[in-house]
């Protein structure tokens, strides 16, 4: 499936923008909770994806993009949002740290798969050049995990949370 350059760069926008949203949610939700530490955490992914979409809104220039409904988009949820396992106020760092890689490693991965599917050579040039800068963002993410203490116990094995037989 090819993108022509303006869906493409409005999936892009939304992509960034959804992320920054979610991660925002995030970080006041720890902080209401007291989990300063994963707030924070939460908060650079917040200005990350900010900067990244603030960075492509600057190239998009005089193009214009198509505004898209929810059911236009090109991905069933986008790719920078994960599941709820960081919505429980007790996520300690590392689940946090690792929740975001997974994440970023996802809009990594839709940027490199709509690198290779288009036709179109800017949209080749752009989709890779925001694959990589995924790519970094991973990377930092894994020097961060590999700082932040995993915690003895998984979420699985908490008995506040497990399932009961």
């Amino acid at each position: 499936m090819s993108y022509t350059l303006p869906e493409f760069l409005a999936h892009a926008v939304a992509l960034e923008t959804e992320a920054a949203e979610r991660y925002l949610e995030l970080a006041d939700m720890m902080e209401a909770h007291r989990n300063d530490e994963v707030a924070a955490l939460f908060r650079d992914m917040v200005r990350f994806s900010q900067m990244h979409r603030d960075e492509i809104q600057s190239r998009v220039g005089t193009i214009e993009l198509p505004k898209l409904k929810s059911w236009e988009y090109r991905w069933s949820a986008p790719p920078e949002v994960g599941g709820e396992e960081a919505f429980d106020y007790m996520i300690e760092p590392w689940h946090a740290l690792r929740y975001a890689r997974e994440n970023e490693v996802r809009a990594m991965e839709y940027y490199s798969s709509v690198g290779l599917q288009s036709s179109d050579p800017e949209v080749k040039r752009l989709a890779s050049e925001f694959a990589s800068e995924e790519s970094e963002h991973v990377d930092a993410l894994d020097k961060w995990l590999a700082r932040t203490g995993r915690p003895s116990a998984t979420f699985d094995a908490d008995p506040e949370i497990a399932p009961r037989a």
